[in-house]
């Protein structure tokens, strides 16, 4: 089953229906962002300035699907990179094409603005998610390696 939904960017209005998904992306992750990060994240996402924007999936009235994606320069490519660094669909709405809609709804923008590539990360155990992901992406290969700074 396919449902009808609109993606369109997200704006300052949509905050209060933005805020369960993205309690939601974080509980999947089971980390837990502080508040005042979330508020800093949502004025990035939303003021224009930033390189940042969000895109919502839409069924009626109600957001069930968001991505957030982050432009940046590269080493690699004189054009900017795109990264999408978080895509969250309600479980109910799982499977009915809203995730791949989004992923593809962020390419045309990227491919629009003249970005080189675009990239992710999903832990390995997302299997479901990397399903989708191995249609749409090549894989790279490469591994993350990380350091949180301390305390």
């Amino acid at each position: 089953m396919t449902e009808t939904y609109v993606i369109r960017p997200l704006a300052a209005a949509d905050r209060s229906a933005w805020e369960p998904l993205w309690q939601g992306y974080q509980a999947f992750y089971r980390v837990s962002i502080p508040a005042e990060t979330t508020e800093v994240t949502w004025q990035r996402l939303t003021d224009g300035a930033a390189p940042m924007n969000a895109l919502g999936a839409f069924v009626g009235t109600e957001l069930v699907g968001i991505v957030h994606v982050i432009a940046h320069p590269s080493c690699w490519f004189r054009e900017p990179v795109w990264y999408l660094q978080d895509l969250y669909v309600l479980p109910d709405h799982r499977g009915h094409g809203i995730g791949r809609a989004l992923i593809e709804a962020v390419y045309a923008r990227a491919d629009a603005a003249g970005a080189a590539r675009v990239y992710w990360l999903t832990h390995e155990s997302n299997t479901t998610a990397m399903a989708l992901y191995d249609q749409i992406a090549a894989r790279s290969g490469f591994v993350q390696y990380r350091r949180d700074r301390p305390g």
